[in-house]
């Protein structure tokens, strides 16, 4: 199984799951992206194959680079696709052409961001299986603004043209297997009337039944993560609720408005919360006594400890804290984000506040309500046992293993991977 990613952390990290599952179970597994982006998110010893890292977009973690963080909305969107992902695919198909050549793989797990993968996979002549990381796609994110939506699938129909890939196909959905990570129990119900049209588009139709039956709803699935650090665990109270406040690994640099707003909240809570505030020394400001701070935490690690999580809306942190049953209050910033906090306000796990204008009297009532009013809490499990019957990555693993067809030659010989020069588009 050869696993196509983008520089990403909550792309990255659900694949580790299923690949450990995978291999557990005697399978081959490698990956292919920009190199020196992803081999800090793998397990020492992963098989990787480069591809793309001279010329991504915005390179790394920092892909789109400096400008995408300053953009909200439609803007945003459109950056995202104009100037990061449509970039980062021609970036990356000589190295996952050449990758394929060299691991010889029997099915491709290709991220829905990664558009080299299925490009790779039609060309070889592979099945190929969609791994939804954020189920953003998977509702229809253009419907109010069906413009944008146009746009983008023009974008991408000159992007298989330029490639030399037949038309008419959506390599963001494989016909062969959609593995989503999250549940219907979080990502709502779209409704016959969508539904039907979505099954029209070429997309999936709606969810819990009115989707194809290769649209599988795995859950969350978590996999060995590299070592976050020391973390001050005597620090945390017993006689307080504990909640995080995160906005993940691409956010946190826009949140300079953000965090004073959030240390005003937690002066409000302090005799009956601590705030653990995962963000930048510099935009962190003076951290008062009742709180923690640190500038990463180990956030699987901790979650069991919490009583509430205050985040971005990153479709991995907040299915991470609906997994532990955790209610949230979700500051969506771009992209999906919006999105996943609408669905975390309507299936009641969680109450959305603004970011851009936060303040600090909205954020103490928003997160008064997710430790006090007990609905959410009662969510958030609700949730939390519908990831648990999903599988998470033995559900993947499962599903893959039936996309494998008879044996393949073995890989080539072992040695440097592949640069991602060696055969163009």
């Amino acid at each position: 199984m050869l696993f196509v990613v983008p520089p990403l952390a909550g792309h990255v990290n659900p694949t580790v799951a299923v690949a450990a599952e995978l291999t557990a179970r005697g399978h081959q597994v490698a990956w292919t992206g920009p190199a020196a982006a992803l081999t800090p998110l793998l397990p020492t010893g992963s098989l990787l194959y480069a591809a793309g890292d001279r010329d991504a977009a915005g390179g790394g973690q920092e892909l789109g680079g400096a400008r995408w963080r300053d953009l909200r909305g439609i803007a945003a969107l459109r950056f995202l696709w104009a100037e990061a992902l449509i970039p980062l695919a021609r970036a990356m198909l000589p190295g996952v052409h050449a990758a394929v050549e060299a691991f010889r793989p029997d099915v491709l797990v290709t991220d829905q961001q990664a558009l080299a993968g299925p490009v790779a996979a039609r060309r070889h002549g592979l099945p190929w299986a969609t791994s939804a990381t954020t189920s953003a796609e998977i509702v229809r994110p253009f419907d109010d603004f069906p413009k944008v939506g146009e746009w983008v699938s023009q974008r991408i129909a000159a992007l298989l043209a330029e490639c030399g890939a037949p038309g008419g196909w959506d390599p963001r959905f494989s016909p062969h297997l959609v593995l989503v990570f999250s549940t219907p129990a979080l990502i709502g119900d779209d409704g016959p009337e969508r539904a039907a049209a979505h099954t029209r588009d070429g997309g999936p139709g709606g969810v819990a039944g009115r989707y194809p039956p290769h649209y599988v709803f795995v859950g969350p699935a978590f996999g060995a993560r590299p070592a976050g650090g020391d973390f001050p665990w005597r620090r945390l109270d017993p006689g307080r609720a504990r909640v995080l406040v995160s906005l993940g690994t691409l956010n946190r640099a826009a949140g300079a408005r953000f965090y004073p707003a959030v240390l005003r909240a937690a002066d409000a809570l302090a005799d009956r919360a601590q705030l653990i505030l995962a963000a930048p020394g510099d935009l962190a400001g003076d951290i008062p006594p009742h709180m923690l701070h640190q500038e990463y935490v180990p956030q699987l690690q901790l979650l069991p400890h919490l009583d509430a999580v205050l985040c971005h809306g990153g479709h991995n942190t907040v299915c991470e804290a609906l997994a532990y049953g955790l209610p949230l209050v979700v500051a969506p910033v771009r992209d999906d984000q919006p999105i996943v906090a609408r669905q975390v306000a309507e299936a009641g796990a969680g109450v959305r506040v603004r970011f851009g204008r936060a303040r600090a009297d909205e954020l103490h009532q928003a997160l008064s309500a997710v430790l006090d009013d007990p609905a959410h809490r009662r969510a958030a499990r609700r949730i939390q046992a519908s990831f648990a019957a999903a599988g998470g990555a033995a559900t993947a693993a499962d599903r893959l293993e039936k996309l494998r067809p008879g044996p393949r030659p073995g890989p080539a010989a072992p040695g440097t991977a592949p640069t991602d020069n060696e055969k163009g588009p």
